[in-house]
């Protein structure tokens, strides 16, 4: 039988991950230091976790990037993932990056909902094209935006230019083969509801399925679905496996403005 919580075990595949939560928070902080146009703690929702942080250009904004961090919906929060907001920055993009309610307090449900609201809430502040972008988690979360299902409104929906799922989890059904949905939660029925895998697309908006070559097969694997699925409905789907990165350093490159992966965020490849 499968060790599914192996399939899963990023940080027990990667030798030193125990130590890049505090690098990361210490990267994000620095960054955040060294701001002049930063935005931060606005509220979309009543809720402690419902706020989003604003890094805006230097000059005219080009449109709206969000970022939605990963973590299994169970880790983290938007104070630890700032610099990587510098890539699309530095392209003339206002980028937010939202916390959200972490399980088991908030279902999977619940937190698709909240990132619908925290886009909605970002959008309403800055105009022009939206471009999505999310790791693991995070990249479930923005894949579902653009599901028949989807709970963003019409006037956010129709602004949404691409969406980027980086390393996502799109078929959710496997996580209730692991002690994490202990945590989570999850039904065979919500583990279905959530998988965009398993949706029919709301319209025709691009999609990139991004995934670090080095990663566990189980994260290539979800890609690959991905990609293979929604081409069938005509999306155009894309599905970049990128050598020698693991699921820890395949986002490291959205800090950087000439990288392959944040001209595919700003829509320069």
């Amino acid at each position: 039988m499968r060790d599914w919580d192996d399939a899963y075990a990023n940080s027990a595949h990667v030798p030193g991950s125990d130590k890049l939560p505090a690098l990361w928070a210490e990267r994000a902080a620095a960054y955040r230091a060294g701001l002049k146009l930063f935005k931060p703690d606005i509220a979309y929702g009543s809720g402690e976790r419902q706020r989003l942080d604003l890094i805006l250009p230097d000059g005219d904004s080009k449109g709206l990037v969000v970022f939605v961090h990963g973590g299994y919906w169970m880790r983290f929060d938007k104070s630890s993932w700032t610099d990587l907001a510098e890539g699309a920055r530095n392209h003339s993009w206002t980028v937010a990056l939202p916390s959200y309610t972490l399980t088991p307090a908030a279902r999977i449900s619940a937190i698709t909902a909240e990132i619908a609201a925290a886009i909605a809430s970002a959008a309403a502040q800055v105009s022009g094209p939206i471009r999505l972008a999310g790791h693991s988690a995070g990249g479930h979360l923005v894949t579902r935006m653009l599901c028949d299902d989807g709970p963003l409104e019409p006037e956010v929906y129709n602004r949404i230019a691409a969406t980027l799922s980086i390393s996502g989890l799109h078929d959710l059904r496997p996580l209730l083969k692991t002690r994490m949905n202990d945590t989570l939660g999850m039904s065979m029925d919500e583990a279905t509801h959530e998988s965009a895998a398993l949706h029919l697309p709301r319209g025709k908006s691009p999609l990139t399925a991004w995934v670090g070559g080095s990663e566990r097969p189980e994260f290539i694997r979800q890609a690959e679905l991905m990609a293979n699925i929604w081409t069938g409905f005509d999306v155009p789907t894309r599905l970049v496996v990128d050598p020698g990165y693991n699921h820890f350093t395949v986002v490291d490159g959205l800090k950087d403005p000439s990288s392959a992966i944040t001209r595919c965020l700003v829509g320069l490849d």
